[in-house]
């Protein structure tokens, strides 16, 4: 009877001891270990979730420029992505019939998020297809007046909008995103390279990476989490004949190539691929 009391004993202090390692590790190591902002010190600490008007979580925080305000505006016009019109009651009656009849409204509005109190700064969208129900659009906030390099630096959330639906949350009329938002987050820096308005490309932590996410409409997610930035070349005629992509550390790298292999697994099981990663 003592002996198996004392193996009871050893069973559960091994377990004990399982538990506590595996919670070091899961809750404070390795998010230590992927948190980086060794490009933008300034970020860190930051929020990287932006709200809806009624305060539920948004859309993830994935992007990010550095330049002034006539930068932006100029690098994201070259990269032939749209300023989104006001909401009024005329923008809305022209983003209604262009879904219900299928007709193109390159500038249409997008809803209002909210970063830090404050609504949006910019809203850009590229259009998809024939109307506004589908297409790629991002809003952008000022978050700092002087980063690492010495100028404005901006967040944003970038995402696919798929369709045009119910909110699961308030039962509005509203766009449904396609959840690989990395995708998005790429494609547009994808856009500013192409048009050779980016000086150096490099990553900081974000929210962390994320399986299944919601959106303030109820909408699913996935990412791994990080913050990819444009550092974008300085007045509208000048251009960049090569964007210099800088390093992660190494842990973050070990990071992003096992996410590489959830994610895939999470592509071949979304029915929205084929809408959500139109070539570029």
């Amino acid at each position: 009877m003592a002996f198996s009391h004392s193996k009871t004993k050893i069973a559960l202090g091994v377990l004990a001891a399982c538990l506590i390692s595996y919670g070091i590790l899961a809750y404070i190591v390795l998010p230590l270990t992927w948190t980086h902002y060794d490009h933008q010190r300034k970020l860190a600490g930051v929020t990287m979730l932006t709200l809806t008007a009624q305060g539920i979580q948004g859309d993830p925080i994935n992007f990010g420029l550095v330049g002034t305000k006539d930068d932006v505006i100029c690098a994201m016009h070259a990269a032939g992505w749209y300023p989104a019109d006001p909401i009024t009651f005329r923008s809305s009656l022209e983003i209604i019939g262009s879904v219900i009849l299928h007709r193109p409204y390159q500038a249409a509005p997008v809803s209002n998020l909210f970063y830090d109190n404050r609504r949006e700064d910019f809203a850009f969208e590229k259009p998809d297809g024939r109307s506004a129900d589908q297409r790629h659009h991002i809003r952008l906030w000022q978050v700092l007046e002087r980063g690492d390099e010495g100028r404005p630096v901006w967040l944003g959330a970038t995402s696919f909008d798929r369709g045009v639906g119910v909110s699961r949350y308030t039962g509005q009329v509203t766009h449904h995103i396609g959840p690989d938002i990395d995708a998005e987050r790429d494609g547009l820096t994808k856009d500013l390279k192409t048009a050779k308005v980016v000086e150096a490309i490099y990553e900081v932590s974000g929210i962390g990476p994320t399986l299944i996410g919601r959106n303030g409409e109820g909408d699913q997610y996935y990412t791994d989490g990080e913050v990819k930035i444009s550092r974008l070349v300085t007045g509208c005629n000048s251009k960049a004949e090569a964007a210099v992509e800088l390093d992660n550390p190494p842990m973050t790298e070990l990071k992003n190539i096992a996410w590489k292999a959830a994610s895939a697994i999470l592509q071949a099981g979304d029915t929205s691929t084929s809408v959500n990663s139109t070539p570029r």
